[in-house]
């Protein structure tokens, strides 16, 4: 299929930038040529008609767990593949698959397996690199991690962790107050690594300590981070309100509609805008499956959870324990539930995903010279048809 032209006709393009309401979009191999309005020619292209449908760059999830029954803690290259192709079902054309707290083994053990499977085709979304969420947490904002295996950073682990995963590893989770967690952060900005703030009971001043020592993204914004809090009768702001103070700060949302109601929505929309926020799903194995009991990180010592109302939870139904979305579904609430543009919402899970994780030069958006990763749904955001690097993965 390499140099093959297709053209993508009858189109409703949508970009951060303008909406074309007729438009063609002409790939050949691996990269978008042309995007205009109406019809061009395009001399033995093959036709695909998009029927009135959007037409959307691929969606970029870069906090995933798992899905389709399995997980990338299982160590199963296999598992990584379906995950991939189960995503891709639902417009994800992009992944970073994200670890959970484990010993040291288990870290470096997905990653040779992330290494593994990511050298050949999924046959689903790409892979743009792992990231790691833990060990490094506070145990006070753990949520369902696993806390026999939460502690503070060390450089003699972390940095045998990072000459293991090479270039694999794009953006690593850590709570910035813990001992050690800033150093942690230079050495991962050292080496191409964007720290995040995540599981952290931080309050403002170690938060903002955090961020000037490059932890500039923070991960679920509101799910396992402090908010105003006190200490000796004093009020402190936290992680959350930190968020919000500086502007430059990058958030990350579960807009599956379970763990942020529509008015948490609104106001993070309205503080940060579309530019600063990137959905995120967090699926775990349970997305794309039947409710039930099912099982959050390994398949052989992961913890019992039960998936029900769109959400798993913990067995005593005492919280949640992580997230079923997928990618269109996140799309659909921000427009349906936050009352976003579509332009916007589309924007939130490309463009600024993208740019987050350093990818912006090549996707994120629909014009020329990107790669041919595209998302077709219908207005109602059900996925019609997937494309990654110029070939047609899925067709409904």
């Amino acid at each position: 299929m390499s140099g093959q032209l297709i053209k993508i006709t009858n189109a409703h393009i949508i970009t951060p930038f303008t909406v074309i309401p007729n438009g063609t979009v002409l790939v050949e191999g691996t990269h978008i040529v042309a995007v205009q309005e109406g019809d061009m020619e395009a001399e033995g292209a093959l036709v695909f008609d998009a029927a009135g449908h959007y037409v959307m760059p691929g969606f970029i999830d870069i906090h995933v767990h798992g899905g389709g029954g399995h997980d990338f803690m299982d160590g199963d290259e296999d598992g990584f593949r379906e995950i991939a192709r189960t995503h891709l079902r639902h417009g994800t054309t992009a992944m970073l698959p994200t670890t959970l707290t484990s010993d040291r083994e288990g870290i470096i053990s997905t990653l040779e397996c992330y290494q593994r499977a990511a050298a050949v085709p999924t046959g689903g979304a790409q892979f743009l690199g792992l990231h790691l969420e833990g060990p490094y947490l506070s145990m006070n904002q753990r949520g369902a991690q696993d806390p026999a295996h939460i502690r503070d950073p060390d450089p003699d682990e972390y940095e045998a962790i990072v000459k293991a995963g090479g270039k694999s590893i794009r953006r690593w989770s850590a709570a910035p107050e813990l001992p050690g967690a800033l150093p942690f952060a230079r050495f991962l900005k050292a080496n191409g690594i964007l720290p995040s703030l995540a599981h952290t009971d931080a309050i403002y001043e170690e938060a903002l300590e955090g961020y000037l020592n490059g932890y500039t993204l923070a991960t679920h914004l509101y799910s396992a981070m402090s908010g105003v809090t006190r200490r000796n009768a004093f009020r402190y702001a936290g992680v959350i309100e930190t968020a919000f103070l500086l502007d430059d700060m990058d958030v990350e949302i579960i807009a599956d509609g379970r763990h942020l109601p529509a008015p948490l929505l609104k106001l993070i929309c309205k503080i940060k805008g579309p530019a600063r926020i990137a959905l995120i799903t967090d699926a775990m194995r349970g997305a794309g499956m039947p409710p039930g009991e099912s099982i959050l990180g390994n398949i052989r010592s992961g913890l019992p959870v039960i998936i029900e109302d769109g959400v798993a939870k913990l067995p005593d139904r005492s919280s949640f324990a992580g997230s079923v979305a997928t990618a269109e579904q996140l799309v659909r609430n921000m427009v349906e539930m936050a009352g976003v543009p579509v332009p916007e919402a589309v924007q939130m899970m490309t463009a600024t995903p993208a740019r987050i994780i350093g990818v912006e030069e090549r996707k994120g958006v629909i014009k020329p010279g990107m790669d041919a990763d595209i998302t077709i749904c219908d207005t109602g955001f059900n996925v019609q048809a997937v494309m990654v690097m110029g070939e047609f993965l899925y067709r409904k």
